[in-house]
């Protein structure tokens, strides 16, 4: 089946089985549909193990649904049955549909474990992922499957890893966006000899790009108030009208409603006002529109496309890939996964938070619990952050998500589940203005305070779904000015955060090289500026993210910051190693306390990097237990790691020309060098 045939499918499925539903009745038929009708199994009924037994404590139990060879458990509730709320089972354990589903699990043999748990009540789907260390459940409503079918491919494909539907939602905003980008730059009649009139304009259509990308996710997110509302005030103009009308609509975004012309069109008023800077400059041009434009607006980004679950974190890098190939090349930007992201941020803090709060939430006094939950919840709020290379923010997005989900599990502990009656507390102490970024591109700078906005708007949602009475407003936006616009080699970083309040540094540096071939004379010049106590041998040997090794290990002296950087792995081989080293572990005494072996690089780019990474925690503070990750296996605790991301002491290896015994001197190695 196409994709339209299946969202077809899953919209004729959700009206089939709206408002129906009853156990023992109804289950057998509900998913023998669901996958035969729209995820195209064939041969249901004869691959589902419908009723499979297994003992538990000498009585015999029954799954609801085993598929084998997808080893999915499927346990089905009634209509109406809540799958959060434990429930009295024929054994007198109270238990939640999960609870009951992972006890069979633990009966079945060890080749038959499922990867996956589904609950069900008819009205929802819920996915919990066993291969997580805490599942959570990936929740699905009836109503929402034509848009979330894909989410449910690994009751049919067994080579689904992980549930990947925001990183596909995230993917096709970005081609959107490169359409977006490409149809308006044949407007902007852009000139290719006045540099400074080329690069207004050029700006000018970024800026456009960010400001289009957050109307079409506040109007599918709810923020303006209903669904297609930034569609229905386009689609009422004319082509040669939609120009005026679209800078119109920028500056009412950036009036506050008490301001605004009292005469102001009906259209108008009802948007809401937004703030945080993101349409405040009115220096940026609008090009006129075409009728291509506006059917690629209207139809393509607003009709056909949910902008509500992309990832913050996905989109924000993919974004980017609306830019010039050749100018993300020069730069050195590649795109970190949040895969990769997790292999910086969990063993930097994000495990030990993890590993802190499961150990809060076994406290049975309850007054204890909740006391040390709130220091807990303060903690988290007392974090600052800085990614001194931030690109589109993904770092900064990710670990910003991070805290607001361990920070919504304290939520709904401590509230359980709901505010008291006449509460108006903000519940909510993280804040994305813990998290401060550097970036030379004017367009990322901005494509990282959306992404931080979009996830503190999806994060914020949440909490309202797990805390009954909480209902803050997201608009208008807080102003957010912790990312800086700027070469972070040629500024000093306490002028954007200063070392005394973070707490931690981590990202994914330039990827480029040493040779002239790969830096341009502006980043030959960062090397020799940071450097500056080096020769000009040893410092033209230097890849450019040895900068950054070298300006955070200056900027953390007497503080108990840890860093951690993505790196290309040739700072950590050679003769890169002595020359890099010896200055982070002599000059700053910098600790090398987790760190990856080497690894190939893969992101959520269409043109992936073709590198090989290292990433390296490094700090003042040396940590009791290291942990090293070799190639394709999981951490294991050493004593000491060395710069060559071994287990031995500190030993640097440098070139010499004296030999060790009694031998005539070497010049240069086998060469192979005939003919010049």
């Amino acid at each position: 089946m196409t994709d339209a045939e299946q969202r077809e499918a899953a919209r004729q499925f959700a009206n089939r089985w709206m408002g129906k539903g009853r156990e023992d009745e109804d289950g057998r038929s509900y998913w023998i549909d669901l996958l035969a009708n729209v995820l195209g199994m064939e041969r249901a009924t004869e691959r589902l193990n419908f009723e499979k037994k297994v003992v538990i404590g000498g009585s015999t139990k029954r799954i609801d649904v085993y598929i084998p060879e997808t080893q999915v458990i499927i346990e089905q509730k009634s209509l109406g049955k809540a799958l959060d709320q434990r429930q009295r089972n024929s054994g007198g354990m109270e238990l939640t549909p999960f609870e009951q589903a992972d006890r069979y699990n633990s009966k079945l043999t060890f080749d038959e474990r499922a990867r996956w748990i589904v609950t069900s009540n008819f009205a929802e789907i819920w996915i919990y992922d066993m291969n997580q260390k805490q599942p959570q459940p990936t929740k699905i409503a009836l109503e929402e499957l034509p848009g979330k079918y894909p989410l449910l491919e690994f009751l049919v494909k067994k080579d689904v890893k992980k549930l990947s539907r925001e990183m596909e939602v995230s993917i096709k905003a970005g081609d959107i966006v490169g359409l977006i980008y490409d149809a308006f730059l044949k407007q902007y009649k852009i000139p290719e000899a006045e540099k400074e009139k080329r690069e207004h304009k050029l700006k000018s259509l970024n800026a456009l790009c960010v400001r289009l990308v957050f109307c079409l996710y506040a109007e599918d997110a709810g923020l303006f108030g209903h669904r297609n509302m930034f569609h229905d005030y386009i689609e009422r103009y004319e082509v040669r009208e939609c120009r005026r009308a679209l800078i119109e609509l920028f500056k009412v975004l950036d009036t506050p409603v008490s301001e605004r012309d009292e005469y102001l069109e009906e259209e108008l008023v009802q948007f809401p006002y937004v703030n945080g800077g993101l349409f405040a400059d009115e220096s940026i041009e609008v090009p006129p529109f075409t009728e291509e434009i506006k059917e690629l607006l209207l139809a393509r980004a607003s009709e056909n496309f949910n902008w509500r679950d992309i990832s913050p974190t996905i989109f924000g890098a993919v974004f980017e890939s609306t830019l010039n190939p050749e100018t993300r090349r020069s730069g050195g930007m590649h795109y970190t996964s949040i895969e990769n992201i997790h292999k910086v941020i969990d063993p930097l803090f994000l495990d030990a938070l993890n590993g802190e709060l499961e150990e809060i939430l076994n406290i049975q006094v309850r007054r204890t619990r909740d006391r040390r939950l709130a220091d807990f919840q303060r903690k988290l709020a007392s974090f600052k952050f800085l990614d001194p290379a931030c690109g589109s923010g993904n770092f900064l997005t990710e670990t910003y998500l991070s805290l607001r989900r361990l920070e919504n599990r304290v939520i709904s502990e401590m509230f359980n589940g709901q505010m008291a009656l006449g509460e108006a507390k903000n519940p909510i102490m993280v804040s994305i203005q813990q998290f401060y970024g550097i970036e030379i591109n004017d367009f990322a700078v901005t494509v990282a305070k959306t992404a931080l906005w979009i996830a503190e708007a999806q994060m914020l949602e949440e909490t309202k779904s797990i805390l009954y009475g909480f209902n803050d407003d997201f608009l208008p936006l807080k102003a957010y000015v912790n990312i800086t616009e700027g070469n972070a080699l040629r500024m000093d970083w306490n002028e954007v955060v200063s070392a005394g309040e973070l707490s931690y540094i981590m990202g994914n540096p330039p990827f480029v090289g040493s040779s002239i071939m790969e830096q341009g004379s502006e980043q030959k010049k960062d090397v020799q500026t940071v450097f500056q106590s080096l020769s000009k041998n040893e410092v033209q040997d230097l890849d450019y993210v040895t900068c950054w090794y070298k300006v955070a290990a200056e900027y953390i002296q007497g503080t108990g910051i840890e860093c951690c950087f993505v790196s290309t792995n040739s700072i950590c081989q050679g003769s890169q190693v002595p020359i890099l080293w010896k200055v982070l572990l002599h000059d700053f005494n910098v600790r090398i306390n987790f760190a990856y072996q080497t690894f190939r690089w893969n992101s959520e780019s269409l043109n992936q990097a073709a590198v090989h990474c290292v990433i390296i925690g490094f700090a003042n503070v040396e940590r009791k237990e290291k942990i090293l990750f070799p190639r394709g296996t999981s951490g294991k605790h050493v004593a000491n790691i060395s710069p060559y991301l071994n287990e031995c002491d500190n030993i640097l290896v440098t070139a010499t020309k004296k030999a060790l015994c009694d031998v005539p001197t070497m010049n240069f190695g086998n060469q192979p060098r005939d003919g010049g």
